[in-house]
């Protein structure tokens, strides 16, 4: 399988040697060579791929105010009341509990503005594309798995207007208006999926994890109903801190934030590792795709890094944190792991300190990428 990974971040005053990497956005073809270095502060310049913090800043305010059944079940279903019954929990809306999956997000406005934040700055780390499988100009049918807002399927339907998208979610966040050629369906895909086999020329997923008890069904499914050459991306978030020059991870904050995520996993029956342990890389191969490919990005938590295009989406990635950190924890925190009420607060004060000190404090989430093809 190729894989081009993302390299290792450094000390804002020595270049670390990390591995070697594809630029953030490369051609897939092109995953295995190593980029020019970034716009870098004067001074040593970081190696190729390096996520380096840069030295100067401007004057500014830092403070930015499953299963798979054999049964006929459907996976799909329409708009009834029932799926409008959402639970709430904690002051914040989750998916109705119709279905058994249990995800972990919030599916009200606020966590909404989030994922099209997310979107937007994995769209810049992305080079400005929206996939990175070498699928046909002319696709004809395209199915966005966890579709959320529906903002990836919007930007795909424009961009391919000779195309059929469909967006699943379980819950219908999605805009009620939309290019003609998008649709959205409410459906659970942990469970046999409705459409007919070899009929869809490319499957997107992304942003699963945490939601997805058994990958291997997940992508089997995504392999039926894809025709011979068709394509499957699957695009996957790590929620936990990731710091490579020492500055963030020995600050409570940080550990205490990766533990929710680490003791809530098995309790949940899921795992939050799925980037670190490559477990869509293995689901992959089992499902029977050929010409894998994949990639990892660093999605820095501030505008830190050296490089232009980094910073930017660093700046995305702390609003993202610090406009709904409490979507991303409290079922966790509460519900699963039952952890002290009063203590949550305290703890959501400090990560939302550490997330405004990114000038000291160089912490950095993974995005990996992988994709294949269904053989002719």
């Amino acid at each position: 399988m190729a894989d081009a990974e993302a390299t290792k971040g450094a000390s804002p005053k020595s270049p670390g040697s990390g591995k070697s990497s594809a630029k953030p956005g490369a051609s897939p073809r092109d995953t295995g060579s190593s980029p020019p270095p970034g716009d870098g502060a004067e001074g040593s310049e970081p190696g190729p791929g390096e996520l380096v913090a840069a030295e100067h800043f401007e004057d500014e305010e830092s403070d930015t105010d499953s299963r798979f059944g054999g049964d006929a079940e459907s996976s799909t279903a329409s708009v009834s009341s029932s799926i409008l019954e959402y639970r709430k929990i904690h002051g914040r809306t989750f998916h109705s509990d119709r279905y058994d999956s249990q995800y972990w997000t919030p599916n009200d406005e606020r966590q909404s503005e989030n994922v099209d934040i997310t979107h937007h700055y994995m769209t810049l780390l992305l080079d400005d594309r929206l996939y990175l499988a070498p699928i046909r100009p002319d696709v004809q049918k395209v199915l966005d798995i966890g579709t959320g807002t529906g903002i990836w399927a919007i930007d795909f339907g424009d961009q391919h207007p000779s195309a059929e998208v469909i967006g699943t979610d379980l819950s219908p966040m999605m805009p009620a208006w939309v290019p003609p050629n998008v649709r959205f369906e409410i459906d659970d895909c942990t469970k046999p999926w409705t459409w007919d086999d070899n009929s869809v020329d490319f499957v997107h997923i992304r942003f699963l994890g945490g939601g997805i008890k058994d990958w291997t069904g997940l992508f089997r499914e995504a392999y039926r109903v894809l025709k011979p050459g068709g394509w499957l991306q699957s695009g996957e978030f790590d929620p936990r801190f990731l710091c490579d020059d020492g500055t963030g991870n020995d600050q409570e904050a940080f550990k205490l934030w990766n533990k929710v995520f680490n003791e809530s996993g098995p309790k949940m029956g899921v795992n939050f590792a799925v980037i670190d342990e490559r477990i869509q890389d293995a689901a992959i191969v089992e499902a029977g795709f050929e010409k894998i490919e994949g990639v990892t990005y660093k999605a820095p938590v501030g505008p830190w890094p050296r490089d232009k295009k980094l910073a930017e989406a660093g700046r995305y990635v702390q609003l993202v944190m610090e406009n709904d950190m409490e979507g991303y924890s409290t079922f966790l925190w509460n519900t699963i792991l039952g952890w002290p009420a009063e203590e949550y607060q305290v703890f959501l004060m400090q990560v939302r300190k550490m997330v405004r000190d990114w000038r000291k404090t160089h912490n950095y989430f993974h995005a990996r990428y992988v994709w294949g093809r269904k053989p002719e």
